[in-house]
C-alpha cells in the first residue's frame, strides 16, 4: 500500500496517535524515575561499602535498600527500554526492513509472544504479591527491610508498563499498515524520543 501522508489523517489514526503519545509519556516518566533510582542505587551501594570497610559498621537495611533500588531500575525500566528499542536483539534482518514490515513484525511478536507472557507472568506476580501483602512479608535478615510487598509491587508495574507498550506497538503497527508511516517507531535508530 502506498503512503497516505498527503491528506488529513482519519479520526481513528489521530485517536490512536494520542493514545500512543499518552503511553509513551507514561513510559518516558518511568524512564526518568529509573534514572534517579540508578543514581540512588550507586549512592546507596557506595554508602554501604564506605560504612562497612572504612567505618567498620554494616547496616543490613542499607545493603538491602540498594538491592531494592536496583530491582526498581530493572523492572520499571522495561517499558521505557521497549519504547526506545533498547533491548538487545539479533538484528540481522529487522533494521533493513521497510517500516511496514517492521510494524507487522512488531505487531505479530507482541500478539503472539508478549501478550501470552504478560498474562501468565501477571497472574503469577499477582499471586506472589498478594501472599506477600497478606503476610506483611519482611526481610529474613535481622535489621533488614520490611514490607517486601512494596518491592514485589514493582513487578506489577513491570506488567503494566510493558503491557502499555505492547498496546502502543499494536496501535503503531495498525497506523503504519494503514499507510501512515510517520507513526512508525524506528527501533533501528532508537528514535522513540522523536516520535510524536
Amino acid at each position: 500500500m502506498a503512503r497516505l501522508e498527503a491528506g488529513p489523517e482519519p479520526a481513528w489514526v489521530r485517536a490512536s496517535a494520542r493514545v500512543v503519545a499518552v503511553i509513551d509519556g507514561i513510559c518516558r516518566w518511568s524512564g526518568y524515575i529509573v534514572a534517579w533510582a540508578t543514581l540512588a542505587t550507586v549512592l546507596l551501594c557506595f554508602a554501604t561499602v564506605y560504612l562497612r570497610y572504612v567505618m567498620g559498621t554494616g547496616l543490613i537495611w542499607l545493603q538491602e535498600s540498594y538491592i531494592w533500588t536496583h530491582v526498581v531500575v530493572i523492572v520499571l525500566g522495561a517499558g521505557y527500554t521497549m519504547m526506545t528499542g533498547g533491548f538487545v536483539r539479533v538484528d540481522v534482518f529487522y533494521s533493513h526492513w521497510p517500516a511496514r514490515k517492521r510494524a507487522l513484525s512488531d505487531m505479530a511478536m507482541t500478539l503472539l509472544l508478549l501478550v501470552p507472557f504478560l498474562i501468565v507472568f501477571g497472574t503469577a506476580v499477582w499471586t506472589f504479591w498478594s501472599a506477600s501483602f497478606a503476610s506483611d512479608e519482611g526481610s529474613l535478615n535481622p535489621g533488614g527491610m520490611g514490607n517486601y510487598w512494596i518491592l514485589k509491587a514493582s513487578l506489577i508495574g513491570f506488567v503494566l508498563l510493558v503491557g502499555l507498550q505492547g498496546v502502543a506497538f499494536v496501535l503503531r503497527g495498525l497506523m503504519v499498515l494503514a499507510g501512515h508511516e510517520r507513526h512508525a517507531l524506528n527501533h533501528g535508530g532508537h528514535g522513540a524520543e522523536q516520535t510524536q
